[in-house]
Formats: C-alpha cells, sequence, structure tokens
C-alpha cells in the first residue's frame, strides 16, 4: 500500500519524517515522495529529498500525507498546487494533514463541512483558508471520513498511529510506538492540557 507524501518548499521537517518513521518501518506500507514539478525539494532546515512529480501517481494511494511548514503560507496560493492536492486526495483512500497542511486541504473545499484541526499556534491564519470547515481548536487530531487532519508537528506521530490503531487494531499502534520508544498520546480530544506542561518547562525570562 502507497503512501505518497507531499513536499513543497520549506516543509515542516517532523511533519514528514516522524509520520515516515512510523509507516516506514511497516511491510505493509510504501512510501514515496512527490512534488508539483519533482526533483529536489529543500526546506529550512537544509533537510532534502528527491521527489516524483505528483502528475506521475497512476494507482489510488492508500494514504495522502500533506505536512505543512513555512512553505503552507505560500503554497495556499499555489493554484496549480491546490488543483492537485484535491485530484489526489479524491483518489486516495485516506488524506492524513500534519500541521498547517489542513490550511491546503481546507483550501481544495475538500474539508468543508468536516471536522478538522492543525496547528493550535497557527490555528487563527490556517482557518481563513477554510471558512466551511468545523475546525477543532482543541483535538490533538481529528477524524472525519477518510479525513484525518492533526494539530501542530509531533502530532502528527500520534495521529499518524492513530491511524494505524484504527486500521490494524490498537495493539499494533501501540507495539509500533514501543519500537521507537516514543511515549504516544492516545487521546486525540485534547491537546490543551499538553501545552501548559510544555510551556512550564520553559525558562522563565530574566525580568
Amino acid at each position: 500500500m502507497e503512501v505518497a507524501v507531499l513536499l513543497f518548499d520549506n516543509f515542516e521537517t517532523l511533519d514528514v519524517y516522524g509520520p515516515v518513521e512510523i509507516f516506514g518501518r511497516l511491510d505493509k506500507y510504501t512510501i514515496k515522495f512527490y512534488s508539483l514539478k519533482g526533483g529536489q525539494i529543500e526546506n529550512q532546515h537544509g533537510v532534502s529529498a528527491l521527489t516524483d512529480k505528483l502528475a506521475n501517481i497512476s494507482n489510488e494511494p492508500e494514504v495522502f500525507l500533506i505536512p505543512g511548514g513555512l512553505g503552507t503560507r505560500k503554497e495556499v496560493e499555489n493554484k496549480a498546487l491546490i488543483n492537485k492536492i484535491k485530484e489526489i486526495s479524491n483518489i486516495s483512500n485516506y488524506v492524513l494533514t500534519v500541521c498547517t497542511g489542513s490550511a491546503l486541504l481546507a483550501k481544495t473545499g475538500l474539508l468543508d463541512n468536516k471536522i478538522a484541526t492543525s496547528n493550535k499556534r497557527a490555528f487563527a491564519w490556517v482557518i481563513t483558508n477554510g471558512a466551511n470547515v468545523l475546525w477543532n481548536k482543541t483535538a490533538r487530531w481529528t477524524v472525519d471520513g477518510k479525513f484525518y487532519t492533526s494539530a501542530g508537528v509531533s502530532a502528527g506521530m500520534d495521529m499518524a498511529l492513530g491511524f494505524l490503531s484504527d486500521r490494524h487494531g490498537i495493539e499494533f499502534a501501540r507495539q509500533v510506538a514501543f519500537e521507537i520508544e516514543y511515549n504516544w498520546i492516545e487521546d486525540k480530544t485534547t491537546v490543551l492540557e499538553i501545552i501548559p506542561k510544555m510551556q512550564a518547562r520553559l525558562p522563565k525570562e530574566e525580568s
């Protein structure tokens, strides 16, 4: 089963490689990277990958993974890419977005009247790209039909494991999490209780 991963300039590293680590460990899934025009794609961290053209997707992907990152601010205005995202999403069995990747999917109209979430720190911007989306500001990740959307960055790994749990059972997903020594947040309903705990660990600003 193919996992088709969309890349664009300035994609967020963990948005991509967190879920790829999870899917890539399993014989059930084959990972392939795509971009609008193909070729080498690089992000602000200096991470690059060789991609094929989205137009060369010939079969129905099992999963179409759309990451976020700073590049989404530009790509939401890229009509050619948005049209391709819509086309590939329609033929894919499942569509998973990480972080602000949900803004790209929302721009296609496919999330209209569907529940979705995104990076909480960029939430105000993301929702401007989908006025008819049923945005959930508190969820770690959401599921509405074949569409999975997640909050920021590391939440993509939780969502990917949640997807495996839905498809193959929770013990299967827990085993994958154990193998990569990842503390899987199994509750998709809220991220708000996590953020204050993380903020409390940050160094206090000097007065």
